[in-house]
């Protein structure tokens, strides 16, 4: 019987294999294969989303939702891709990466920004 994980990471390939590149939940761009990828807890495992669901993102737009928002306002406010992409800063932040190639890759400060 397969672990917790590898049934994970089994349906994270899942996810990423359909015939036409996945689409990033937050910034609407493909995910071409290779490019960083990651799967984002909707309600963060941390506030009770162990097993909840989750969505594909480029790796720069999941950074970039956790150096914005904590693990309690995610879990309150911000547990749906329509919420993230309604945020003021997430909403910038993606007026800015939708310009950019798919798998364009920038540095995120490790901590969060301010929420202005």
């Amino acid at each position: 019987m397969p672990s917790r994980r590898e049934k994970r990471q089994s349906e994270a390939a899942a996810m990423a294999t359909p015939r036409a590149d996945p689409l990033c939940a937050l910034c609407g761009r493909p995910i071409p294969p290779g490019v960083p990828q990651s799967a984002h807890h909707l309600i963060p495992k941390l506030k009770g989303g162990t097993h909840g669901p989750q969505v594909l993102l480029h790796h720069i737009c999941h950074r970039e939702i956790h150096a914005t928002l904590s693990e309690a306002e995610l879990a309150r406010d911000y547990h749906t891709p329509e919420a993230l992409r309604a945020h003021p800063r997430l909403e910038r932040f993606i007026a800015w990466v939708s310009k950019r190639p798919p798998g364009f890759a920038s540095k995120v400060p490790g901590k969060r920004r301010g929420r202005g």
